[in-house]
């Protein structure tokens, strides 16, 4: 049953969409930091490697992230349009989409694991880990596209407990398995790598379940009917009109971070492995704002449909006002802990020492950061993906690779880092002014197919 956002207070509404995502949100980030608990424990290399194969799974997983956005805008408007016959035909498509691209993505990952890693910075040491891990990434890439896709459907219609639920259960899965697969505890067969990856896929497996089975029989946002070649084209046509600019969007940050891999490379192994813990410190510490741009969407969405414009500039405003607030808070706390919380990770000095100096400079961003955030997450909303895309490419390529370039060159790691900085706080001063003109604008009749 779908749930009316377009009705009631706006704050208390959107603390009610957001509360359930911080805990579902916390479940994922928690089992990426497990697996980077006990990995690094397996050694340096095993830790460098994970490094390694960080942008290529965000890649890979922003697929399927952009493919959720596409759905969860047409089916979020349908809602707040009323057309329960569109959302069923859109979300039924949105899952054949994710299924088609999973095959694709599959054929071409496999084979070329190695040159691409090598183009990464990966050397004959590393090299033997990160197959141990991606060949078997790879094969449950079906486990992690399609759940993705149908629980942005499924926020999509209001409900953000349900995902939330799904994804605990799956990281309390993966943080069970960890670590009876990666060393061998309680009799299990020792697997190193191997094992992290292993425990990732059985945890996702989980969630395709669950998402298919709330939304045929909670939600029915399944069509019985066996769809045609004709309605399936103009569904994915529709859903791929926002999902490939989202895609290609959230595609390039981890890109990006491929080739400041790459950089930190150059500085070797412990640079790598120290951004690779300072990254998930990162996700932990963005927990709240993350979970805030996951339910700004469906409140914008099913306003937007319903023409309510003011709910969206209220919901905006006071959305942008907590992650300025919470910026604030996480900078204070990494900037006085983050020696602390890295070495739980690693006992590496030189290891620690790098993910300490990211946690030093690049929170003071985390504001900013989180306005880039919910921005991309409105726009999309809205059937808006042009801006979204237009932001992340003058962050990533207008200013983050060439300041993390020259950054390399004078200070180090420490340059990367501040060219981190300086691209959050630029791009998300310009995103909210961007974000502020198009809620002044006339909300544009749809043609329903």
């Amino acid at each position: 049953m779908q749930r009316k956002l377009t009705e009631g207070p706006v704050g208390s509404m959107l603390v009610k969409l957001t509360l359930p995502m911080i805990w579902g949100v916390f479940s994922m980030i928690a089992f990426n930091l497990v697996d980077t608990y006990f990995v690094g424990q397996l050694g340096t290399a095993q830790l460098a490697a994970m490094s390694f194969t960080f942008p290529v799974v965000m890649t890979l997983g922003s697929l399927a992230m952009g493919l959720g956005v596409g759905a969860s805008s047409i089916i979020a408007r349908a809602i707040g349009e009323g057309d329960m016959s569109r959302v069923q035909r859109f979300t039924t498509n949105s899952l054949t989409l994710a299924l088609t691209a999973v095959i694709l993505f599959v054929v071409v990952g496999l084979g070329t694991i190695d040159p691409l890693f090598q183009a990464l910075g990966a050397g004959p040491a590393i090299m033997p880990y990160v197959r141990d891990y991606m060949q078997i990434w790879y094969f449950g890439m079906v486990f992690l596209v399609i759940p993705m896709v149908g629980n942005s459907a499924i926020r999509a219609a209001g409900n953000m407990i349900t995902p939330s639920i799904i994804m605990t259960v799956a990281a309390a899965t993966n943080i069970i398995l960890d670590p009876l697969l990666i060393n061998g505890a309680l009799g299990f067969p020792r697997l190193e790598l191997q094992g992290a990856a292993i425990a990732t896929v059985i945890s996702r497996a989980l969630t395709l379940v669950a998402a298919i089975f709330v939304l045929r029989f909670q939600e029915n946002m399944l069509s019985t009917k066996l769809p045609d070649l004709e309605e399936t084209l103009w569904c994915w046509r529709d859903i791929l009109t926002v999902g490939l600019p989202a895609a290609a969007s959230s595609m390039i940050t981890p890109i990006s971070i491929g080739f400041v891999t790459s950089l930190l490379a150059m500085h070797g192994a412990a640079a790598v492995a120290g951004f690779g813990i300072a990254s998930r410190i990162e996700s932990f510490a963005m927990i709240a704002v993350i979970s805030l741009a996951s339910s700004i969407g469906p409140f914008v969405g099913q306003n937007w449909g319903a023409h309510q414009l003011g709910r969206v500039r209220t919901g905006l405003r006071q959305s942008f006002l907590f992650c300025i607030g919470w910026g604030l808070l996480m900078t204070i706390v990494l900037g006085l802990g983050g020696r602390t919380l890295s070495q739980l990770f690693n006992q590496d000095s030189a290891v620690i020492q790098v993910a300490t100096q990211y946690l030093w400079l690049v929170p003071i961003s985390y504001g900013t950061a989180g306005i880039i955030q919910v921005s991309s997450a409105a726009f999309n909303a809205m059937g808006k993906p042009l801006p979204s895309i237009v932001m992340t490419v003058v962050r990533m390529f207008g200013l983050y690779i060439p300041l993390a370039y020259i950054g390399s060159r004078l200070a180090g790691p420490n340059g990367i880092f501040a060219a981190t900085m300086i691209s959050n706080l630029l791009v998300g001063l310009g995103a909210y002014f961007w974000n502020r003109r198009a809620c002044d604008q006339p909300i544009p009749i749809e043609v329903v197919n």
